[in-house]
């Protein structure tokens, strides 16, 4: 790839995600030229404008920061799922943090 070469973004083949407030989260290969031979490789996280128009925000990641946020979406979601069967109305623990590299 040349370095003059446009940044792409690739689809991951699904449609963006719209949550019930209204914004819109798109996930993508995104590909920068660089002045190497070598390409830097990364997976973008677009998160669209709410219906209010309200901007919206986009994120970076390389492959081990997106596995990391992977991770801790799932820990959310369980956390949130036990809370939901045992109809909790206290605070519900969240999960250990990741230990820091």
């Amino acid at each position: 790839m040349a370095e003059s070469e446009p940044i792409r973004l690739v689809p991951v083949g699904e449609a963006p995600l719209v949550t019930s407030c209204g914004r819109r989260i798109d996930v993508k290969f995104l590909r920068l030229a660089a002045a190497t031979d070598r390409p830097i490789s990364r997976v973008a996280l677009d998160v669209g404008p709410v219906r209010s128009s309200e901007p919206g925000t986009w994120a970076s990641l390389t492959m081990g920061e997106a596995l990391d946020l992977a991770r801790r979406l799932m820990a959310q979601v369980r956390v949130a799922e036990t809370a939901e069967s045992a109809r909790v109305d206290g605070p519900v623990p969240t999960p250990p943090r990741a230990p820091s590299a």
